[in-house]
C-alpha cells in the first residue's frame, strides 16, 4: 500500500498523464450546458465514461444524478465521498472560446463543468490506484444545484446513503478571485443559508395624472424595499452576517398608467437558524405593515431554501494539512465565510464534511466573476483539482 507521504508524486504524475483527456471532457461539457432538472445529455456523457472504465454506478437519481464507487482493497473498511454538481445557468455566453456554449442562453458560468471534469479525472486516477488503497471512494454527480429544492435533497430522499453512508464527504467550488494553484477553506459555518422572498403589493391602479384617486403600489413597494433593508442595518447583530437583496421589481404600468400591483422577488441569507426564522417574521411584518400604512396590501411568501454549509472543524483542519502537502504551505488559505449558498449543505448534515475553494483565476488576468457571461477559468486548475481530490480521498481513507 502507498504511504500517505509517498503517493503524492504518483498522483501528480497521473494527473499530468490524463490532463489533456480531462480538459477535453471539460470543454465538451462547457459546450453542451444544460439547466437544472434538464441534465440528460450531461448525465449520458458522464455515464459513458464510467462504463468505459468498468465502474459500478447508478443513474437517474434525484433527476439525472449519478453515484457509484471506486473500490480499493477491503472496500467495506471505510467509505469517503466526492461530489460534483452538474447544472448550468440561464446566461448567454459572451466569451470567444472555441468551445463556447452552443445552447442559446445557457452557459456553465459557475464552473460546474470544471467540477464534473475534475471528478472524472479523480475517478480515473483512483481507478488506476485501486490496488494501492483500502476502502472505497463514492462519487456523486449531483443535478440541480442552482434551483430549489436542489438535487442534493432529492438524491438523499431517493436513498443514495441508504446502504452505504460515507464517513466523510468532500466537494469544492471554482473561485475566480483566487489564482490558479491556490486552495482555501473555512472552518465551521462556511456558506450561508438561503431563502427566496416573493412579495406582491396590491394597490389600486389608474391614470397617472390623477394619483389621488389611486393607491399607488409602485410608491408602496418602493417604501417596502427601503424598509426591509432595516433588517440588516438595524436588526441583525454584528456576529451573524446577514444579506437581504431584492433582485426583481415588476410594475407593469405605462407612462400614464399606475398598475394595480407590483411584484417583488429577493433573497435573505444568514448563518444562524433561530435568526433565520426571525428574519422571515420581520420580512412579513415589515412588508404587510408598511403596505397597510399606505392603504395597500402585501402578500408575502418565503420559500424556505438551503441551510448553511457546515465544515466539520476537525476534518477541515485535516484537509488543510493534506492541502499543504499537495499544494505547498504558502498556497493554502484560511478564507472567510461567504454569503453565497450551496445545497451541499444537505450532504454536510449527513456526515462530517469539508467544502473548499479551488483557485481558477489566470495569472495577470482580470477577475471574471461567477454567474457572468464572460466567466472563464485557467484550465490548469483542472489538474490541481483532480489530483487533490484523489489525494484527499486516499489520505482520508488512510486516516485512522
Amino acid at each position: 500500500m502507498i504511504n500517505n507521504n509517498s503517493f503524492k508524486e504518483k498522483i501528480e504524475q497521473l494527473a499530468q498523464k490524463y490532463f489533456d483527456e480531462i480538459v477535453e471532457y471539460r470543454r465538451h461539457l462547457h459546450k453542451h450546458p444544460e439547466l437544472s432538472t434538464q441534465e440528460e445529455k450531461t448525465s449520458e456523457f458522464i455515464c459513458s465514461k464510467l462504463e468505459e472504465w468498468g465502474l459500478e454506478f447508478k443513474k437517474n437519481i434525484g433527476g439525472f444524478g449519478i453515484y457509484g464507487f471506486v473500490n480499493g482493497k477491503n472496500p467495506d473498511k471505510k467509505t469517503v465521498a466526492l461530489r460534483a454538481d452538474m447544472d448550468a445557468l440561464p446566461i448567454k455566453e459572451e466569451t470567444e472560446l472555441s468551445y463556447k456554449s452552443i445552447n442559446e442562453g445557457v452557459m456553465h458560468a459557475c464552473g460546474h463543468d470544471l467540477h464534473m471534469a475534475s471528478l472524472l479525472g479523480a475517478i480515473k486516477i483512483l481507478k488506476e490506484l485501486e490496488n494501492d488503497f483500502e476502502g472505497r471512494v463514492m462519487f456523486i454527480f449531483q443535478p440541480s444545484e442552482e434551483m430549489y429544492p436542489g438535487g442534493a435533497w432529492k438524491m438523499l430522499q431517493e436513498g443514495i446513503f441508504k446502504e452505504i453512508t460515507p464517513s466523510n464527504i468532500f466537494a469544492f467550488h471554482s473561485t475566480p478571485e483566487m489564482e490558479c494553484g491556490y486552495i482555501g477553506m473555512t472552518e465551521g459555518k462556511a456558506m450561508a443559508s438561503t431563502d427566496e422572498i416573493y412579495i406582491d403589493i396590491i394597490g389600486r391602479g389608474g391614470h397617472g395624472a390623477t394619483p389621488e384617486l389611486n393607491i399607488d403600489p409602485i410608491l408602496v413597494a418602493s417604501h417596502v424595499v427601503v424598509a426591509l433593508q432595516s433588517i440588516v442595518s438595524r436588526s441583525a447583530t454584528a456576529t451573524i452576517p446577514t444579506v437581504f437583496s431584492i433582485g426583481k421589481f415588476i410594475a407593469n404600468g405605462r407612462t400614464n398608467i399606475i398598475p394595480d400591483s407590483v411584484h417583488l422577488e429577493g433573497i435573505i441569507r444568514t448563518f444562524d437558524e433561530n435568526w433565520r426564522k426571525e428574519c422571515h417574521n420581520l420580512i412579513e411584518r415589515i412588508a404587510t405593515q408598511t403596505a397597510k400604512a399606505f392603504g395597500a396590501e402585501a402578500k408575502v411568501f418565503v420559500d424556505h431554501g438551503y441551510p448553511f454549509v457546515y465544515n466539520d472543524i476537525d476534518l477541515t483542519r485535516k484537509v488543510f494539512g493534506y492541502a499543504q502537502t499537495y499544494f505547498g504551505e504558502e498556497k493554502v488559505l484560511n478564507i472567510p465565510q461567504r454569503t453565497t449558498a450551496e445545497d451541499f449543505s444537505y450532504f454536510s448534515q449527513q456526515a462530517p464534511s469539508c467544502y473548499f475553494r479551488v483557485g481558477t483565476k489566470k495569472k495577470d488576468m482580470q477577475i471574471t466573476n461567477l454567474h457572468t457571461s464572460t466567466f472563464v477559468i485557467d484550465e490548469q486548475s483542472i489538474k490541481k483539482a483532480m489530483g487533490f481530490s484523489a489525494f484527499l480521498a486516499i489520505s482520508s481513507l488512510n486516516q485512522s
